[in-house]
């Protein structure tokens, strides 16, 4: 098994145990491969719940960016209620999870499909 493949197991683990959800292991896979290196980066890889400018690159960089969407009032509220359900004492909120989430919650997983 490669280290993404680990990586794509402990992830859907997460989402499992910490969302309550079964996942979408084609969708989480290519949200994983969508973030290329950053999976092994030990920093990048984590999305810092307590830091207001980790959500704002959550916001500009995936939600904006990647997944196409207009600026709204609606997004920062989705980025924390991600985070809250991930566990707020929970240190090691995977990036991949929390794009993953998000990706459901707007109804966007077309993006990954093209």
């Amino acid at each position: 098994m490669s280290k993404r493949d680990e990586l794509i197991v402990k992830y859907a683990a997460d989402i499992k145990d910490k969302f309550g959800e079964t996942p979408n292991m084609d969708l989480l896979t290519k949200v994983a491969i969508g973030l290329g290196p950053a999976i092994y980066n030990a920093d990048a890889s984590k999305v810092s719940g307590g830091d207001m400018k980790e959500k704002e690159t959550v916001k500009n960089n995936f939600l904006i960016k990647k997944l196409g969407m207009k600026e709204s009032a609606d997004m920062m509220p989705a980025i924390e209620s991600v985070l809250e359900k991930y566990g707020s004492s929970n240190k090691n909120k995977h990036r991949a999870v929390v794009y993953y989430m998000l990706a459901k919650h707007f109804k966007k997983e077309s993006v990954y499909n093209k």
